[in-house]
């Protein structure tokens, strides 16, 4: 008699599970850490939260990394399976949110860096909306999510998965507010990575040299 499938994963890791005797392990792990929705603890947990890393992909599965940060609570938890977060002008790219309008998947993945060392992946089918769509929708969004800033769209996630990253070789960074004094080697954020520099060279006592 065959154990029927796993409620979660993916084929490809059930199938790498059994190639490489980790299935049982892995059983374990989908009972007793992976939700269906978000817990009052995984709520609560995002709403402390400063940041979060975004996983998307477009209708090829070409994928795109991201970053996205305000204060605590920025992602708002709108209920135990719906989340939204907001997105604002920036650099007018939006990859992330034009994956998501060809390939709704999204992964989120929340980490606390500085108290207690663990991290969440929140996993679902997101959705764009215009500011004033979605808070016809849900009209307890907040007005203020960063800065003052109003946000052009927000994307909304239902939840399909959520499940603990555990804390080893989460690095401790102590918060600490943004050096207002400005550095004036430091090239500006659109040149940074594209424009030449004077080569770097160490000398004898190991500082850089130019």
């Amino acid at each position: 008699m065959t154990s029927p499938p796993p409620s979660f994963g993916s084929a490809g890791e059930h199938h790498l599970q059994q190639q490489l005797g980790t299935a049982d392990r892995a059983a374990r792990f989908y009972d007793q850490q992976v939700r269906p929705c978000l817990t009052p603890e995984m709520r609560d947990f995002i709403g402390r939260q400063a940041m979060v890393f975004l996983a998307t992909a477009d209708s090829h599965g070409e994928c795109d990394a991201s970053f996205r940060a305000g204060p605590p609570g920025f992602v708002h938890v709108i209920d135990d399976r719906t989340l939204a977060y907001p997105e604002f002008r920036g650099n007018g790219v939006l990859a992330s949110a034009g994956n998501i309008t060809e390939n709704p998947h999204l992964g989120m993945l929340f980490v606390d860096f500085t108290h207690h060392h663990v991290g969440l992946h929140v996993n679902g089918a997101a959705h764009v909306y215009l500011d004033s769509a979605l808070r016809r929708i849900h009209p307890g969004l907040p007005e203020d999510t960063t800065r003052g800033r109003t946000p052009d769209i927000w994307v909304r996630l239902t939840v399909e998965e959520a499940y603990i990253h555990c804390s080893k070789f989460i690095p401790h960074l102590e918060p600490a507010d943004r050096t207002a004094r400005h550095d004036t080697s430091r090239p500006k954020d659109s040149d940074y990575f594209t424009q030449p520099r004077p080569q770097q060279q160490w000398g004898t006592n190991g500082h850089v040299t130019w």
